[in-house]
């Protein structure tokens, strides 16, 4: 492809924090809307469907891989600007959540210390409505650019317009890539006691969470006001393992890649939390994480 690499049959085990997956059939990494542009024109001349990828730290790809086009959004990283007096932040969708979080404590905003342990990109956060500690995304988002995947067109989404819930949005199911996001934060804060805060959660969620381990971040959503991980370590299954997959011992809705986990270990065992847990409480524990390539509709 002319001005744009686009490499064939590369697996995408590197591209997801669960470091499993099989291969893209084509693979994109676009750095700013120009490429992206071009890549979306190329696959819509060449009939090839698309697959957008963030940082892949909330995602499952089966074994066999993706046909089409994936498209890794984490050098997407045009555009920033962070405003200390306004408390404004334009964030690029490529920009990880932790660096943004860092940022804008040592700004002096506050608004995103929950976000500092989230490992995704803003774009990721935006589409799922990333959340931790009694805050999320959509309380200080503002609007989002975002750019068609039918038409190419870049055009802006008010929060109002994004339907924003727990962990979901319109940008689940609509064909569009998210660019940039404009985030309002609170200026009239003190620097000092944003970083402390800050600090202390990025250490809170190290000492709580399994980060020596490949996992994908929280696997279920909570039931509210029930915690997922609470039901799954009452049932005694910490540590409980198919093939290479092991529901985490440090924290029981995780699950982590022990070093030799295929896509199919996770999704058997995913599989069966959801069998134990209905047959426990009468509750269906529905995925956080995202799969793709499974035989499901994506």
């Amino acid at each position: 492809m002319d001005k744009l690499p686009i490499e064939k049959n590369i697996s995408l085990s590197k591209f997801t924090t669960l470091r499993v997956g099989g291969p893209a059939e084509w693979l994109a990494e676009p750095k700013n809307i120009g490429e992206l542009t071009l890549l979306i024109h190329w696959a819509k001349n060449n009939a090839v469907p698309f697959h957008v990828l963030g940082a892949g730290s909330n995602l499952l790809i089966g074994d066999s891989g993706l046909t089409g086009l994936s498209i890794c959004m984490k050098k997407f990283q045009d555009i920033q600007q962070i405003n200390p007096a306004s408390g404004l932040i334009d964030a690029p969708s490529g920009e990880p959540i932790p660096t943004l979080a860092r940022k804008a404590a040592k700004a002096g905003l506050h608004g995103l210390e929950w976000a500092v342990g989230i490992p995704g990109t803003v774009g990721g956060a935006v589409v799922m409505n990333a959340g931790a500690q009694g805050s999320c995304t959509a309380e200080w988002l503002q609007s989002v650019k975002v750019v068609s995947l039918l038409t190419a067109n870049t055009h802006e989404l008010t929060k109002k317009e994004l339907c924003f819930a727990y962990r979901s949005s319109l940008l689940q199911t609509e064909q569009l890539v998210v660019i940039s996001a404009r985030l309002q934060l609170d200026p009239s804060q003190n620097q000092q006691e944003i970083i402390d805060r800050t600090n202390k959660n990025l250490i809170l969620r190290t000492n709580s969470q399994p980060y020596d381990l490949p996992s994908c971040g929280s696997v279920f959503r909570n039931p509210e006001p029930l915690k997922a991980g609470k039901l799954i370590e009452q049932l005694g299954l910490k540590g409980h393992k198919i093939g290479g997959a092991e529901i985490s011992k440090t924290h029981a809705n995780f699950i982590v890649n022990t070093g030799n986990a295929t896509a199919e270990d996770i999704n058997q065992l995913i599989i069966f939390i959801q069998k134990q847990v209905k047959e426990a409480y009468g509750l269906l524990l529905h995925p956080e994480v995202k799969q793709l390539g499974f035989g499901i509709k994506d």
